[in-house]
Order: structure tokens, then C-alpha cells, then sequence
């Protein structure tokens, strides 16, 4: 049985992608070798999610608030469906993901658009992190106590 924690190939690329630059998209999508085609079977759309979560990670699950999200799904002319889940408002974010989602099914572009977008669009994440991590431990504060009278 497969770990659930473990994301296959596609659902990776699919994460980079909805948290990737909306401009960053845009300047790839308008750099590929052979702009696609696609049509759209369902339009970019914003809505509202719950959030959940629980204290500690561990504890009783409770709603914690809702999120925009929009999301879109695309067939490409080759017959691929993308579909993708951005958070936010952003349109045009929702329908380059779900472009690049079908690009990177078709094996025609999949070397391509790795290549191009996913592996700089997730080394760029991962900075990010590392950089918010950074800046969070300058300024963690460790508390101990005295002990009076000794």
C-alpha cells in the first residue's frame, strides 16, 4: 500500500504550479517553443474553501476560516485535460496551471515545460522557505526560568 504522504509525479508538479508566480507563468507560457491550443471545459472560477485545521496538528479538528481559490480545467488540441486550484483570485493564474498541467502529460512537451518552468518555478519556492524560516528563527525567543534563592 502506497504512503499516503507521498504525492506522485503529477500532483507535485500540479502543487508547484498553483503556487508558482502568476507572472512568472505568463512570461513561461509566452516563451514556449510551440504556444498551444487548448479549449476550456470549465471557465476560471473563484469561490470560497474551509479551512481546517487542529491545535498542535494532533488535536480535534475546527474550521479555521474560509480562502478564495479559483480553479479551471482545459483540454488541449492533443486531447490532454489540465485542471488546476489556485488560491486567490487570480484567473489567469487558474488557466495557465491547468494549461501547464496538460503541456506536462503530453510527452511531446513534458521535457520542455520541467525544464523551463516547474524545476525554476520550485527552486524559487524552496528559497522562499528557506528565507521565511530564516527570518522566523531571528526572531524565536527561548524562555527559561531562575531559580531564586540559590
Amino acid at each position: 500500500m502506497k504512503n499516503p504522504s507521498e504525492k506522485t509525479v503529477r500532483q507535485q508538479w500540479m502543487e508547484v504550479l498553483a503556487r508558482s508566480s502568476p507572472d512568472f507563468l505568463e512570461k513561461s507560457f509566452e516563451a514556449l517553443s510551440h504556444p498551444p491550443d487548448y479549449l476550456f471545459l470549465r471557465r476560471p472560477e473563484t469561490g470560497l474553501v474551509m479551512v481546517r485545521g487542529r491545535m498542535d496538528g494532533e488535536g480535534d479538528p475546527f474550521n479555521l476560516g474560509e480562502v478564495a481559490v479559483t480553479r479551471c480545467t482545459v483540454k488541449s488540441r492533443a486531447g490532454y485535460l489540465g485542471v488546476a486550484c489556485v488560491r486567490g483570485t487570480e484567473k489567469r493564474h487558474a488557466e495557465l496551471a491547468a494549461c501547464f498541467d496538460a503541456l506536462l502529460q503530453d510527452n511531446r512537451f513534458y521535457e520542455e515545460v520541467m525544464e523551463s518552468v516547474v524545476k525554476p518555478s520550485k527552486e524559487r519556492l524552496l528559497k522562499e522557505e528557506v528565507e521565511a524560516r530564516r527570518k522566523a528563527e531571528a526572531t524565536r525567543v527561548d524562555f527559561f526560568t531562575m531559580v531564586r534563592g540559590e
